[in-house]
């Protein structure tokens, strides 16, 4: 075997190592996935994506503090605001189905009880930044406020009555997610690197 082969050899050993996702395994063999265009052969291959960030560097002890402790509360309230988004799209796809507004009406009492059965509790033992946390993430994966929200689903009412008790303890449901806010951009990067296993 000439040194030609034997360093495509293992350029492509080394290649395969580092692109896993491009072998198919067919029985007991695998192949590299390749297309040919215009009598070239082109490896095809998913590489991860890779997110590169500027070394954190905290002015001081307090600044450190915060981003920690956003850490903490990105990390427990990101899931529940997941899942109120695929709450919310199951609810529309089940409003959309149902015939009149008195089947919806009886649809959402259902709904809001099966969700404060299975969430209360959670809720419950979350602190109030990761309340404030989870208002914030709501807006992001929903793309609506938790004001807009409830608006939409339980009325004029039931919103300003849930913004009214908000404000007291200092939250907003009206607050939108800005990502030109330094500490959304801080809580971008969090959700990035928890999101690719880094945190």
């Amino acid at each position: 075997m000439n040194s030609r082969i034997r360093i495509w050899l293992l350029f492509l050993g080394l290649l395969a190592g580092w692109c896993a996702p491009a072998w198919a395994q067919d029985g007991d063999t695998l192949r590299l996935r390749v297309q040919v265009e215009d009598g070239d052969t082109v490896l095809l291959a998913r590489l991860r994506e890779v997110n590169v960030f500027a070394p954190l560097h905290f002015k001081n002890k307090r600044q450190e503090r915060f981003y920690w402790r956003t850490v903490r509360d990105v990390k427990r309230t990101l899931p529940y605001a997941k899942r109120v988004a695929a709450e919310v799209m199951a609810a529309n796809r089940a409003l959309l189905a149902l015939p009149d507004d008195e089947a919806r009406k009886e649809y959402m009492n259902r709904f809001e009880k099966e969700l404060f059965r299975k969430y209360e509790a959670d809720l419950r033992r979350m602190t109030f930044s990761q309340g404030k946390m989870l208002i914030k993430l709501i807006d992001r994966e929903c793309d609506a406020t938790s004001y807009d929200l409830i608006r939409v689903y339980r009325g004029k009412f039931s919103a300003f009555f849930w913004q009214g008790f908000a404000k007291i303890f200092g939250a907003d449901l009206k607050a939108e997610y800005d990502t030109s806010d330094y500490e959304t951009q801080v809580i971008e990067r969090i959700i990035t690197l928890v999101e690719a296993g880094m945190l």
